[in-house]
């Protein structure tokens, strides 16, 4: 089942996952890895609704992650 969500971003990665602190400078929600570090130690990064606050978790395609007004959907690119 597909859902669909108002202002989400779709981003592809080649991998099989990608850490989240990775994800955030990919996907331009941060302009650098201080910033990333920072966000997420202070809990302002959600993966799937859920508080995040370990830099190296392993975001996978279908994963949402949310920081502030911005969401990232997370696929696989083809």
């Amino acid at each position: 089942m597909k859902v669909k969500i108002d202002g989400v971003r779709s981003i592809y990665i080649t991998g099989e996952h990608i850490k989240l602190d990775a994800l955030l400078k990919f996907a331009s929600l941060v302009s650098s890895g201080g910033e990333a570090k920072y966000l997420i130690k202070n809990g302002e990064v959600f993966v799937n609704k859920e508080a995040c606050t370990a830099r190296g978790r392993k975001i996978k395609p279908g994963n949402i992650v949310r920081t502030g007004e911005d969401l990232v959907l997370v696929k696989q690119s083809p």
